[in-house]
């Protein structure tokens, strides 16, 4: 049995892996409609949010992020490097934000602020799939089962359908009662490829009480991996798919002699910064 970390949070250290690659063919899409602001959803922990806007910072777009919940002061790392990298932070209650892919909604957001590019929660739409697929061409090392993380689907849409016929992926729902993300990915596979692409399969019972929730069974884990490894894993995200990894393993869910590839796209010290 091996186990190998795909580094994707070493490709940037404001927008790390994933969020590159969901984003890329996005902020490609918005320059050529000519559009030059990008608004986006998230909660207050939100990496998407982040990282839209360090591609604004970066890229020469205006950013505004819309944010689950009431405002709360101070602002949290994540929030507070946003508004650094020059992001509007405005709020939705959670009842409207659950409603916010409606068209009252957006065009309530476009009198307020006009015309932007919409980037859905979490980064995840056809363009941000098509990000992701290129993923598994980068590993130059023979492997078996792919893991990543799974908030929206995006990653896991992408990966999957960039795997050869041989291998499959995980992917560790991060929030409680993520087995409804099972169908958001076909949809969002379907609506890039046209069908559901790729062997792959969720596990939802590593979400230690829900998204950004954690444990202290968890944070000895993190604790652990970085004495043992050197990677101070992102308590949100990677972690927790880690955690599962280590889990399934211990397990014998893996047949000996299997390669598994685990996706970091993120990292604490991004998370913090």
């Amino acid at each position: 049995m091996r186990v190998l970390l795909k580094r994707d949070d070493l490709i940037h250290p404001e927008f790390p892996g994933n969020k590159w690659r969901k984003l890329k063919y996005n902020v490609a899409a918005a320059r050529e409609l000519g559009l030059g602001t990008l608004l986006t959803f998230g909660g207050a922990y939100s990496n998407h949010i982040r990282a839209t806007a360090a591609a604004g910072y970066y890229g020469g777009f205006t950013t505004i992020g819309v944010v689950r919940g009431e405002e709360h002061l101070p602002l949290n790392p994540s929030l507070e490097y946003a508004v650094r990298r020059g992001m509007r932070l405005t709020y939705l209650d959670r009842t409207t934000y659950r409603a916010k892919t409606s068209d009252a909604v957006i065009s309530r957001l476009r009198r307020e602020f006009g015309e932007f590019y919409l980037l859905p929660e979490g980064g995840s739409n056809t363009a941000a799939v098509r990000g992701c697929a290129e993923t598994p061409a980068e590993l130059a090392e023979p492997f078996d089962v792919l893991f990543c993380a799974v908030g929206t689907g995006g990653t896991l849409a992408g990966a999957a359908a960039g795997l050869s016929p041989q291998q499959s992926a995980i992917g560790v729902a991060v929030l409680k009662g993520g087995a409804y993300l099972e169908q958001e990915v076909i949809d969002l596979q379907t609506a890039a490829f046209g069908a559901r692409s790729g062997t792959w399969r969720l596990e939802c019972d590593y979400h230690f009480g829900g998204y950004a929730k954690r444990a202290a069974e968890l944070d000895r884990f993190i604790e652990d991996f970085e004495k043992r490894h050197g990677v101070l894993l992102d308590w949100v995200y990677e972690a927790k798919m880690m955690y599962a990894l280590f889990d399934l393993v211990q397990r014998r869910a893996f047949a000996s002699g299997t390669t598994i590839v685990a996706l970091i796209n993120g990292s604490a010290e991004v998370l913090e910064a």
